[in-house]
C-alpha cells in the first residue's frame, strides 16, 4: 500500500481471504463452509491462470514496467502476492480441518486408509481396486525413454519416490482423473475415503518392480492468457477463438501444488521438467482440489439439513401482474426486478411474449455469459422462427465461459439470427436487450438494461438489478448502440445511458465536479458507487478529488480496492464496505447528489477495462419509486453489520461490529419487501 492506494492483485488477495472468514464464521452453517472454502480455492486458480499470468508475461517482456497505484513492478508484485497466497493457504488448511472434524458429530468421518479397522471395509476396497482402479491406471516411470508426462490444467496426480533394485532413485506418476468416477468412496462401515488416499495404499502393486519410498499428491495450475490479439484480423473470428481455447490448455505452468510427503530431490526434479522455480511451489495440509465437496453435501442433506441455509424462494415483484402480459405492463410503467430476492421469471416472460407476438419487428440483445440449456437463448431462436428479426452480440472471449458461447452462438446462427462475435479491440460486456414494437404504425421501445448476465442459473445465486422500461429517449439510444454494434463500432454520442468505452467515464466525473462545485459552496454533497471492484486510476483521483473538497463518498465494493478511505488530507470523506454473503454481491448502482440524487444502475465496475476498453451500459433511474428502493437498498447495504467489512486506512478490513440491531442485508431483501 502507497499513501491513500493500494495494488490491484494484493487488493484481491484480500478479498479471497473474507471468502475465506466464511469458513470459520459462526453464522453460516457447517455444511455452508464447505462451500466457501471451495469458491476460496476455485478463485486462487483463476487467479493464477489469469492475473498472475500476465504478471508473468511482464515480468519477462516488460520487467521495469510499474504499476499505477503502488509503483511496483511485476516481480514485485508476485513476490508479495506468492507470501500472502502462502499465509491463507496455511488458514485454508486449519479452517478445512476444523470443519471436517466437526463433520464428524454428524455421521461424516474422511479417513485415511491407515485408519481403517473394519477387515470388510479392507477387504472392498481390494477389490474395489482391482475391478475399478488398476484396470485404467497408466503409471509412468521418468526416465531417458519416458520422458516426463505432460500435466494437465488442474488435474490430479500422484508423484512417487521409487527406488529400482539396484537402487536408483526414480519419479513414478499417475494420473488420477480418468479413475474419478467418484473420488469419494463409501465404505461398508460408513467412513468415506478419498480416491487418492486409496491409491496411496496399493502403489506398491502400481509399481510392482520398484520399491515406493513416499509419494505425493500434485496438482499442476497453468496460464490462461491467452493472446487475443492474434485472432483480431482473421476472417473466422469463431474458429479460431476455438483454437486458442484448444491452446490454453497446454500454456506454461505456473505453480505445482503438492501433499506433504515427497522429499526436496523430487519436488526440485519436477520444478525442473515444468521450469518452475522454488517459489512456484506450494504445500497443502489438505486435498489439492474441493470437488468432492458437492458429494459431502448431497450426502448431509438427506440427513442433516440443518447444516445448510434455509431455502429462500424469490418472491413476485409488486411491480408485476402475473396474468397480464409483460409487454403490456412495460409500456404501462417501468419494472424493476432484483436478483435473486425477486424472480428473473417475469423478464423471461417478457423475452418470450415478444418471440410470439406479431407486433414485435426485432429484438436485439448482447450476451456475455449464459446458462448451458439457456432459456433466454431458445426465446431468441423462437423469435427467428416466428419472423422476427433477431440480432444477437455473443461476446466470445468471457473467460472461462468461450466454448459456451461458440456453441450458443452456433445455435443461434443455425436458427437464422443475425449473429455479431464483438468488437476488434473491445469486449462487449454491457447487458443491453431492444424489443422494437409496433403499435398500429407507431414504433415504440422497450428497453431491458441490466447488472448482470441473462444467465437463469446465476439470477438464483447472484445479487443483480434489472431494468424495463418504454422510455423513447432510452429505447433511441440502444437503438443507436446496436447499429454501431452491427457496424463495428462504438458510439460517442448518446443522451440517457451512459456507454463505454466513450461515453461513460467523463459523464461520472462531469457528475462528480458537480457534487464538487456544491461543496465548495458549502452545500450537501454526495457520492455513492456500488460495485465489484475499483481499479481506474482516473477515478481513483476523482474520488480522491471530490474527498478533498468535502464531498462525502460511499463506496459499497466486493472485490478488489484499489483506493483506501481515511487517509488525512485526501480520502478523509470516503467511507468503503465489502459484503461477503450467502449470494455474490454483483449489482452495480451509481448515486450522484444528496438531495434528489440521480441514479443509475450498471453493468461496468470503476475499472479501466470496464471503463475504457469494454461496451458497457448504465441506465438512469426515472420512476420515482423505484429510485427510492434502490436507495432504501443502498442504505439497508450500508448499514449491514453481520456480513460487511470495513477498509480502514491501514489497508486493512474489520468486521463491522456495534450495538444496532442484526443487519444482514441480503436476508433482509429476502424477509423484507425491497
Amino acid at each position: 500500500m502507497t499513501g491513500c492506494t493500494d495494488n490491484r492483485e494484493l487488493s484481491w488477495l484480500k478479498f479471497n481471504d473474507r471468502v475465506l472468514l466464511q469458513g470459520k464464521d459462526p453464522k453460516v452453517p457447517l455444511a455452508e463452509k464447505l462451500n466457501f472454502i471451495s469458491i476460496y480455492q476455485t478463485n486462487l486458480d483463476e487467479f493464477f491462470r489469469v492475473r498472475l499470468g500476465s504478471l508473468y508475461d511482464q515480468m519477462l517482456f516488460y520487467p521495469s514496467a510499474r504499476e499505477n497505484k503502488t509503483n511496483m513492478t511485476a516481480e514485485e508484485q508476485l513476490h508479495a502476492c506468492f507470501i500472502k497466497i502462502r499465509q491463507l493457504n496455511k488458514k485454508k488448511d486449519r479452517i478445512y480441518k476444523k470443519v471436517m472434524s466437526k463433520l464428524e458429530d454428524y455421521d461424516f468421518r474422511l479417513v485415511k486408509f491407515d485408519d481403517l479397522k473394519s477387515k470388510e471395509d479392507i477387504r472392498y476396497l481390494d477389490t474395489y481396486f482391482d475391478r475399478s482402479i488398476l484396470p485404467l491406471l497408466s503409471p509412468q516411470v521418468i526416465s531417458k525413454r519416458q520422458p516426463f508426462p505432460f500435466l494437465n490444467n488442474g488435474e490430479l496426480y500422484i508423484a512417487a519416490q521409487l527406488e529400482s533394485k539396484k537402487g536408483k532413485r526414480k519419479l513414478g506418476i499417475i494420473s488420477i482423473v480418468h479413475n474419478e468416477d467418484s473420488r469419494l468412496i463409501r465404505l461398508p462401515s460408513g467412513l468415506f475415503i478419498l480416491l487418492e488416499d486409496v491409491l496411496f495404499h496399493y502403489l506398491p502393486q502400481v509399481f510392482a518392480h520398484q520399491k515406493v519410498i513416499k509419494a505425493s499428491v500434485v496438482r499442476v495450475t497453468r496460464s490462461a492468457d491467452i493472446d487475443e490479439e492474434e485472432v483480431e484480423d482473421q476472417q473466422d473470428y469463431r474458429s479460431m477463438m476455438e483454437s486458442l481455447i484448444k491452446q490454453r490448455r497446454k500454456l506454461r505452468p505456473l505453480r505445482l501444488e503438492y501433499t506433504e510427503g515427497l522429499d526436496d530431490l523430487e519436488l526440485e526434479m519436477m520444478a525442473k521438467f515444468l521450469d518452475l522455480d522454488k517459489k512456484q511451489l506450494f504445500a497443502s495440509q489438505s486435498p489439492l482440489e474441493f470437488s468432492f465437496f458437492g458429494e459431502i453435501r448431497d450426502y448431509l442433506k438427506v440427513s442433516h439439513p440443518e447444516l445448510f441455509y434455509k431455502p429462500n424462494i424469490p418472491k413476485n415483484s409488486p411491480l408485476v401482474e402475473n396474468r397480464t402480459p409483460m409487454i403490456k405492463q412495460v409500456l404501462k410503467h417501468d419494472i424493476f426486478l432484483a436478483y435473486p430476492f425477486e424472480s428473473m421469471a417475469p423478464f423471461l416472460r417478457l423475452l418470450d411474449e415478444a418471440a410470439s407476438d406479431p407486433s414485435v419487428a426485432s429484438i436485439k440483445m448482447t450476451l456475455y455469459r449464459v446458462a448451458k440449456n439457456s432459456k433466454v437463448v431458445k426465446s431468441l431462436i423462437k423469435a427467428v422462427e416466428n419472423g422476427k428479426e433477431v440480432v444477437v452480440l455473443v461476446e466470445l472471449r468471457a473467460r472461462f465461459d468461450e466454448e459456451n458461447n461458440i456453441q450458443q452462438s452456433k445455435a443461434l446462427e443455425a436458427a437464422g439470427a443475425h449473429v455479431i462475435y464483438g468488437l476488434d479491440g473491445y469486449k462487449v460486456h454491457s447487458k443491453l436487450c431492444l424489443i422494437t414494437y409496433m403499435d398500429k404504425s407507431e414504433v415504440k421501445y422497450i428497453t431491458q438494461i441490466g447488472t448482470g448476465n441473462y444467465n437463469e442459473k446465476t439470477a438464483t445465486l447472484y445479487t443483480d438489478l434489472c431494468l424495463m422500461t418504454c422510455k423513447r429517449e432510452i429505447g433511441e439510444d440502444a437503438n443507436n448502440v446496436f447499429n454501431h454494434l452491427a457496424q463495428g463500432q462504438t458510439i460517442h454520442d448518446v443522451q440517457e445511458l451512459m456507454v463505454a468505452p466513450h461515453a461513460m467515464i467523463s459523464r461520472i466525473c462531469d457528475y462528480i465536479d458537480e457534487q464538487i462545485n456544491l461543496a465548495k459552496q458549502g452545500k450537501p454533497a454526495y457520492v455513492g458507487f456500488k460495485c465489484n471492484s475499483v481499479t481506474s486510476r482516473k477515478m481513483i483521483d476523482k474520488l480522491i478529488e471530490a474527498s478533498c473538497a468535502g464531498v462525502k463518498i460511499d463506496l459499497i465494493v466486493r472485490g478488489i480496492c484499489c483506493i483506501v478511505p481515511g487517509v488525512k488530507g485526501q480520502t478523509e470523506n470516503i467511507n468503503i464496505i465489502s459484503i461477503v454473503g450467502r449470494y455474490l454481491e454483483h449489482s452495480r448502482i451509481y448515486i450522484f447528489g444528496a438531495k434528489d440524487p440521480k441514479v443509475y444502475i450498471s453493468s461496468a465496475d470503476l475499472m479501466t477495462r470496464n471503463l475504457e476498453r469494454r461496451v458497457e451500459i448504465a441506465a438512469p433511474i426515472y420512476d420515482e419509486g423505484i429510485k427510492k428502493t434502490i436507495l432504501r437498498m443502498f442504505e439497508c447495504m450500508l448499514n449491514d453489520n453481520v456480513k460487511a467489512c470495513k477498509l480502514l486506512s491501514d489497508g486493512k478490513y474489520k468486521r463491522i461490529k456495534n450495538n444496532l440491531p442484526e443487519m444482514n442485508s441480503q436476508e433482509h431483501f429476502f424477509e423484507k419487501k425491497i
